[in-house]
């Protein structure tokens, strides 16, 4: 599971330093797609094809499965930690995130997002607030 925040740079090949944490867990590869909130998301490769699964069971007819399979899939690509467990970001998925130089990259669950830190910054101050003042049920039995 993926947890916590932190604060990598991208070098200038467009290379992440995947946090220590997550490294075992992607070190026989993932998937960088692009994410909502306009950050990209990095599954672990079996968990991608988990959700592979299930998204091809969304029915053809649909256009707004149709049009959300585009874009998730038409942006993704496999990739492979280096040793030093970098991971190259191809360039129209840094385009996509507005990711220049300062990162947030965040754990989710299943996945990974990584976020231009500013855009994070600011995320997350709009959010923080709706979170606090959440009182009915988000999850069903959870408080």
């Amino acid at each position: 599971m993926f947890l916590g925040t932190y604060e990598p740079k991208l070098d200038e090949k467009g290379r992440l330093i995947l946090p220590a944490k997550y490294r075992d867990e992607l070190a026989s590869g993932l998937v960088l797609t692009r994410g909502q909130e306009r950050c990209l998301y990095a599954f672990p490769m079996r968990e991608f094809e988990r959700l592979h699964e299930q998204l091809r069971t969304a029915p053809v007819t649909s256009k707004q499965a149709r049009d959300y399979l585009r874009v998730f899939l038409s942006g993704a690509t496999d990739e492979m930690p280096d040793k030093q467990g970098r991971v190259t970001i191809p360039a129209q998925l840094r385009q996509y995130a507005g990711l220049d130089r300062d990162l947030a990259v965040i754990g989710a669950g299943t996945r990974v997002e990584i976020w231009d830190a500013q855009a994070w910054a600011t995320y997350l101050d709009a959010q923080e607030t709706a979170y606090s003042e959440t009182a009915e049920e988000v999850v069903p039995g959870l408080f």
